[in-house]
């Protein structure tokens, strides 16, 4: 496999509340979890190699979810992208959606809906990396 950790889902959201949970609950299903504060940081990480999905909110200080997708997109434009928001739009939602997202979540969600998400995201990796 090329050196690359297999299942690392990076998590970026700025309330550590929620990327603890987060990181929490990804370790539950086996899979190694690494969390960011911010996009910035993640984008400077080596994490963003590494990642087979990430898991973002949407409003986050200097660079949103959106921004954030769309630098993905010119970076890692197969990485599987699960968005969550406690400011739910229907504009936002197109957004996200439009640039691939693979699930939209408000907040508070159901922890089993993450689960299916990232499940998700999982098999969307693996059937992009099966195409490269």
């Amino acid at each position: 496999m090329s050196g690359v950790t297999p299942d690392v889902v990076s998590i970026v959201d700025d309330d550590e509340s929620v990327r603890l949970a987060t990181v929490l609950l990804v370790a539950s299903l086996g899979l190694d979890a690494v969390s960011f504060p911010s996009a910035e940081a993640f984008l400077a990480s080596s994490a963003l190699e590494q990642a087979c999905c990430v898991i973002m909110d949407v409003n986050m200080p200097s660079m949103n979810g959106l921004e954030l997708q769309a630098a993905l997109s010119q970076r890692r434009p197969h990485l599987p992208v699960i968005f969550i928001t406690a400011f739910p739009s229907e504009e936002i939602e197109q957004r996200a959606r439009d640039g691939g997202a693979i699930c939209f979540l408000i907040k508070p969600f159901k922890s089993d809906v993450l689960v299916n998400c990232i499940r998700a995201a999982l098999d969307a990796g693996a059937r992009s990396a099966g195409t490269e």
